[in-house]
């Protein structure tokens, strides 16, 4: 499949007024998406995967998680996937739990690192079986040893919005561990709508609210969910506010192995597309994208939930 006028692609446009003119996505399908498989994916169809998805564009693109395989089996094979795939994109960040995560990830030569933090005490009890602040003191050795050796580090933030057992999350809450990501030496923070109640209003105020506190812009990145179809809208209003890095999942893969009420990722193929009507350039062939995430769902056995994969599939 190529970008061609016959696939339906959205027309060049000048960039919208207010708008960024580029966007790095932070694709995490290979993560954030197969983590959640009920079948094992065999590791070469992992690193075709991710071998795809660099050809159709996408410059940053996480890799796995060095986390132990009782925790997410589906992310055993950490350690055999990565020197597949080292050489694959320029950017290929890993989550690490633990020191012990990094070592294994250091020991790979692996340079860009992600810790998983949580902005809520029943999420970071559930997905840690700590607090937070017990989850920062843990984070914090990594931070700084990583960072030590050269690496960028970037500090996940789940929560960000809404939390199953708690409801919504209060604004200074999520400054609160955002500013102690940050002052461990995070260089950059993904802010996470969980189980994916933010809407647009919530993200711009959370935005000003860091801003306030002194959590600059270009350090943030938005990690949505759709699960009510509120993906789309919440990454405009990021993007309005100078948010310039964007998580999404080819395919729309993922959700969440601790909140079962979330619902999968934003599709990296939706985000291109939305992309392009508002004349941001991502760098993203959305065709080969397309091809490589309907590949995907037929190693799966299952259709991608992704809209625009949908209807461009349908148009070859």
């Amino acid at each position: 499949m190529t970008t061609t006028p016959e696939l339906g692609l959205p027309m060049p446009v000048p960039a919208a007024e207010g708008l960024p003119t580029r966007v790095r996505i932070h694709e995490v399908g290979a993560r954030d998406g197969l983590q959640n498989e009920k079948a094992t994916v065999p590791t070469e169809t992992k690193a075709e995967f991710i071998h795809r998805l660099a050809a159709a564009g996408l410059t940053t693109i996480e890799v796995t998680s060095f986390v132990h395989p009782k925790w997410v089996p589906q992310l055993a094979d950490a350690e055999n996937l990565f020197p597949l795939v080292r050489d694959a994109a320029p950017h290929l960040p890993v989550l690490v739990p633990n020191e012990r995560g990094l070592d294994r990830a250091l020991s790979l030569g692996a340079t860009r690192i992600a810790v998983f933090a949580s902005a809520t005490e029943s999420f970071a009890k559930a997905n840690l079986n700590r607090t937070v602040d017990e989850a920062l003191a843990m984070f914090e050795p990594v931070v700084t040893r990583a960072k030590a050796q050269d690496a960028h580090v970037r500090g996940y933030l789940s929560m960000c919005f809404g939390d199953p057992w708690e409801g919504p999350v209060p604004l200074p809450q999520v400054v609160r561990v955002c500013r102690a990501l940050l002052d461990m030496g995070c260089d950059e923070l993904s802010l996470g709508d969980t189980i994916g109640v933010a809407t647009p209003g919530h993200v711009q105020a959370l935005l000003t609210a860091l801003n306030d506190e002194g959590v600059p812009t270009p350090s943030l990145g938005v990690h949505f969910h759709d699960t009510y179809g509120q993906a789309l809208s919440n990454t405009l209003a990021a993007l309005q506010h100078g948010v310039t890095t964007v998580d999404a999942s080819a395919g729309g893969l993922g959700g969440c192995p601790y909140a079962k009420s979330a619902t999968g990722n934003l599709a990296t193929e939706d985000l291109v597309w939305m992309l392009t009507g508002l004349g941001i350039d991502t760098g993203v062939d959305l065709g080969l994208l397309t091809a490589t995430s309907v590949w995907m769902a037929g190693q799966l056995g299952r259709p991608s939930p992704s809209r625009t994969v949908r209807a461009l599939s349908h148009k070859e």
